[in-house]
Formats: structure tokens, C-alpha cells, sequence
């Protein structure tokens, strides 16, 4: 007896075979300055390799795994597969099919992780660690333990990346001020966010003689080369202050999430053009979402966490991000929790059977 695949699974088959056939061909096609962390990884000339650390961990995995050792385009065969299969697991939604702006962003983050995946990589090892978090929500555990557990697993990934300790502090900080009373709750929810991040990197500051933002981001801008950083972001005002600091990590947010002064900056390039296009409708789609289930906490409340845990991720990456292209690059690191968020329409009655 025939099976007949269905519409929305025969569209996510078909732009796996797409987006493989892309990153076979990756490797081939782009410049140099993308393959700059690569070379780290796969010659570790400066011997980094270790278990914490996301140069080292990353070198000791593709060292381990063998992967370091093949050819760029198995390595797309491999890791892109995987990431694949991945957020096939999580689901695939009904209206896949369909032509949507939510279903077209969805096409091209999975363009984009075909493009990044073809290489020794850390987002692969991110995206392998976020991953878990909607199998989790996913999973017949009672609700409070899968976000408790979800929060502490995800502060356990500090060991790869130590920022990632931030994101369950911001993530609860902003649950918190959600119970006040405001008139644009969903506004007020980030800026609180974004307010505990000034407060933290205040006391950094206090504590250690130089606030974070400056310490990482504006100091890497400074030094780094600056034909591998195009669109760097540096705020106008000098982060040596309080009052620069907390203006570089509002400027940082909104240069990484809303990105309109970049597009400004670069008008003529297409590359980036389309960077920010696809930035700015995930943003407003996920910060939508976000209001809908401020207002339905109960009903919505997986989604509700996986948008407080995405959107510390994005204030994370206000305080860090050196450039525009990395923050994209790293947001598909953190593509499963995307997904999930985008779709959780469609993956929430079996999460409603599990509870």
C-alpha cells in the first residue's frame, strides 16, 4: 500500500535536498573572512584545545569526532543532515507548504544553517545544546520542572560560552516584571531586561574596573581587522562612562535586533540588506508573540518561556556582539528555540497531552 507524504513534509524534504546541495557548494563559494574562526578550529595554532570555552571545546570536538579532518564539503554532509533532523524531531508544522512571511523566514534560517553548518563551526555545538530545550517543553515532565530544569541547563552551557550564565538571570528577571502592571507591558518587559543587563555591567564595572560591553565588544572592534568585521558596531558614544556603557548596550540591542541604523549605514549591499530584512520580521513577529503571551501566560506558557529565553539571548547579544553579521550567525546557533517559538501553535496540543 502507498504512502503518500504529506504537503508541509514533502516542502521540508525538498528544501533539505536544497539547502544540502548549498552547503555542499558553501565551502567553494565564500570569501575567506568566513572561514576565519574555521582555521582556528581546525589548526588550533594558538593551543586552545580544552573543555571550557567555546574555542576550546569546539577544537577538542572536531579533534575528537575526526571531523577535522575531512574535507569541508563531508563536513556539510554531516553536521547539516543532523540540524536538520533536528528540528524535524521537534515538528514540522501543518501549513508548511504554504507561502507565508513566518514560513519564508523559516526557508531562509534553514538556507542560512545550510551555509553555516558547512564548516567546523561553534553554532553547530550551540545549536546541538539549545536543541534540547524544546524537547524538553515537549517532554511529559510536569511543567514547572521542565523550566526549572530548562533555566539550569541552560546557565550549565556557561561552560561553553560564559555569557550563556546571563540569560536564565535576565530570562526570570523579566518573568518577574511581567506581573507588574504596565501600559505596554511587552515594551516594558524588555526594557527591564535591557535594565538589569546596564545594572550588571555597572557592577562589573565597579567590581572588576571595566564594564562588560567594553571589555568584549568594543575593544574586539577596536582590535580586530577591519576588512573581516563589515558591519561593525561601534556606539557613538565612548563606553568609558556608566552613561556610555548603558548607551552602547541599548544601541548594541537595537543594532542586532532592529537593525535600521546598519541598513541605513549600508544601503548598497544587498548581503546586508537582506541580513536585516530577515532580522527585523523575525523580531516583530517573535516580539508579537511575545505580547500575546504576556496577555495568556497560563495558556501559552512554554512559549512565553521560550520567548523570555530567546529575548535574553537577544540582550546578551546587545552586551557582546561585535558585528551584525556574527549576531545572525549566531542566532542559528539558537534556531531550534526559533523555530519552536514560531510554531508553537502547532506543537502545543501534544504538549497539552503530555501535561
Amino acid at each position: 500500500m502507498q504512502k503518500l507524504v504529506k504537503k508541509n513534509k514533502a516542502v521540508f524534504i525538498g528544501l533539505f535536498f536544497c539547502n544540502l546541495i548549498v552547503a555542499f557548494l558553501t565551502p567553494y563559494i565564500l570569501p575567506e573572512r568566513y572561514f576565519n574562526d574555521t582555521v582556528i578550529i581546525v589548526f588550533d595554532k594558538g593551543h586552545e584545545i580544552g573543555w571550557f570555552g567555546s574555542y576550546p571545546f569546539v577544537i577538542m570536538f572536531y579533534k575528537l569526532t575526526g571531523l577535522r579532518h575531512l574535507p569541508f564539503f563531508l563536513i556539510a554532509l554531516i553536521q547539516f543532515p543532523i540540524v536538520t533532523y533536528i528540528l524535524y524531531k521537534i515538528g514540522v508544522p501543518s501549513n508548511f507548504h504554504k507561502l507565508n512571511v513566518k514560513n519564508i523566514l523559516v526557508y531562509i534560517g534553514l538556507l542560512l544553517s545550510g551555509i553555516y553548518m558547512s564548516m567546523p563551526t561553534k553554532e553547530f555545538i550551540t545549536f546541538l545544546l539549545f536543541c534540547t530545550i524544546p524537547f524538553i517543553f515537549q517532554s511529559k515532565r510536569k511543567p514547572r520542572f521542565k523550566i526549572v530544569f530548562s533555566l539550569v541547563l541552560i546557565a550549565c552551557f556557561s561552560f561553553f560560552r560564559p555569557y550563556y550564565l546571563l540569560m536564565p538571570i535576565f530570562a526570570v528577571g523579566m518573568y518577574l516584571v511581567s506581573f507588574i502592571k504596565f501600559e505596554n507591558k511587552t515594551f516594558s518587559t524588555i526594557f527591564y531586561g535591557l535594565l538589569i543587563a546596564i545594572f550588571l555591567s555597572l557592577s562589573h564595572g565597579v567590581l572588576r574596573g571595566e564594564y562588560i560591553s567594553k571589555q568584549t565588544r568594543e575593544n574586539y572592534v577596536t582590535n580586530a581587522n577591519k576588512n573581516s568585521i563589515n558591519t561593525a558596531i561601534v556606539s557613538p558614544i565612548s563606553q568609558d562612562t556608566w552613561y556610555g556603557e548603558a548607551f552602547g548596550i541599548v544601541y548594541g540591542f537595537m543594532a542586532v535586533n532592529v537593525p535600521v541604523v546598519e541598513a541605513i549605514k549600508h544601503i548598497l549591499s544587498p548581503q546586508v540588506l537582506a541580513f536585516v530584512i530577515w532580522q527585523l520580521l523575525i523580531f516583530y513577529i517573535l516580539f508579537v508573540r511575545f505580547s500575546r503571551c504576556l496577555k495568556n501566560r497560563k495558556q501559552y506558557q512554554f512559549e512565553l518561556w521560550t520567548l523570555l529565553i530567546l529575548f535574553a539571548y537577544f540582550i546578551v547579544q546587545g552586551i557582546f556582539e561585535p558585528d551584525l553579521g556574527t549576531s545572525i550567525r549566531h542566532k542559528i546557533g539558537l534556531f531550534p528555540l526559533i523555530y519552536f517559538a514560531l510554531y508553537y501553535e502547532d506543537f502545543r496540543k501534544d504538549i497539552r497531552q503530555s501535561i
